[in-house]
C-alpha cells in the first residue's frame, strides 16, 4: 500500500546501507562446541563447553551469546567451517579444474556484484550455501537462475560447503 514515491524512498534508503565488515566471521576448525536450538531458533553452544567434530557442516554460533538472546543487531556471528574449506573454496570461485566456472566472470572482480549480478564477498556461508544448492535442485527459478545451473551441477556438498566459507571470508 506506498505509493511509488514511498516506494523509491525505502529501495534508494536500502540501497545505501553499507555491509559491515567482522559481522559475520568465518573460522575453520576440526571440532566445535555441541550446540543446542535455543528460543527464536538460533543455535547456541552447550554450557558444558563440549565439542564435536564438525564433519561436513557449517555451524552458526553467535559472537556474543548474551546479546544474541537479546536480539542485538550488531552482535554478530561465527560460520565455523571444517578446515581447509576457504582454500578448497577458493581454488573452486577460480575455476576449480574445470568443476565449475570462475566466479568473477559475472559477480565482478571483487565478487561485489556487477551490474544486476549481486554481490557474493562476504555474505553468511550458510546464505550461500542455501542459495547454491537452491540453484542446483532446481529449488529457485528466473532467468538469472538458470545462468548458474551449469555452474553448480556438478558441486556436491562439500564444494557448496567450501565455496561458501571461502564467500564468506572475504570483507563485504
Amino acid at each position: 500500500m506506498l505509493s511509488d514515491e514511498e516506494m523509491k524512498s525505502a529501495a534508494d534508503y536500502f540501497a545505501s546501507l553499507k555491509p559491515r565488515p567482522g559481522y559475520t566471521k568465518v573460522v575453520e576448525t576440526d571440532m566445535v562446541a555441541k550446540t543446542y536450538v535455543g528460543a527464536g531458533g538460533m543455535r547456541f553452544a552447550t554450557p558444558d563447553e563440549a565439542k564435536e567434530p564438525i564433519g561436513n557442516r557449517i555451524i552458526v554460533l553467535p559472537q556474543n551469546p548474551h546479546l544474541a538472546e537479546l536480539r542485538d543487531p550488531h552482535s554478530g556471528f561465527i560460520d565455523y567451517v571444517p578446515t581447509g574449506s576457504i582454500a578448497k573454496g577458493a581454488a573452486l570461485m577460480a575455476g576449480g579444474e574445470g568443476k565449475t566456472i570462475t566466479c568473477t566472470i559475472c559477480h565482478g572482480p571483487n565478487l561485489k556484484g556487477l551490474g544486476e549480478v549481486p554481490s557474493i564477498a562476504g555474505r553468511p556461508a550458510t546464505y550461500i550455501f542455501r542459495q547454491l544448492n537452491d540453484m542446483k535442485i532446481g529449488n529457485r527459478k528466473g532467468p538469472w537462475v538458470e545462468l548458474m545451473k551449469q555452474v553448480v551441477e556438478k558441486l556436491d556438498d562439500n564444494d557448496m560447503i567450501a565455496l561458501s566459507a571461502y564467500l564468506g571470508s572475504l570483507d563485504p
